[in-house]
């Protein structure tokens, strides 16, 4: 069972993405500067810390999360979906083109949960 899945319209918007600048990434993080939605950056144009977790992949890029947020999401499924307008962060790709990437939850059913596929740790040992 995939933790994260994305809508068509996220893709549409992924693959406009990856055809301008390449390979991606995602991150979600906890709050503070770039908010609590989901960021989208060149591949390797965002630091993951120590700690934080790869939950899946969209359209083939990692979607990471602050290992606090995963911490508080780690029994609900994520769904990646846009919307137009631009978003509090202001440093994803996708906001010169008036769109922010948004994210969509529901909790795992107990029979989900059994089946979830495992998680990557961020680490530099």
């Amino acid at each position: 069972m995939k933790r994260v899945t994305a809508t068509a319209d996220a893709l549409a918007l992924i693959q406009m993405l990856k055809e301008k600048f390449g390979d991606l990434m995602f991150y979600q993080a906890g709050g503070c500067c770039e908010g609590t939605q989901p960021q989208c950056f060149e591949k390797g144009g965002f630091y993951i810390r120590t700690g934080d977790v790869c939950i899946g992949e969209v359209d083939g890029f990692a979607f990471w999360l602050d290992k606090d947020l995963y911490e508080y999401w780690k029994h609900a499924h994520f769904t990646l979906d846009v919307t137009d307008g631009i978003g509090a962060g202001g440093f994803s790709l996708e906001t010169p083109y008036g769109k922010t990437f948004i994210i969509h939850y529901r909790l795992f059913t107990p029979e989900e949960l059994e089946q979830l596929e495992p998680v990557r740790y961020n680490s530099y040992d």
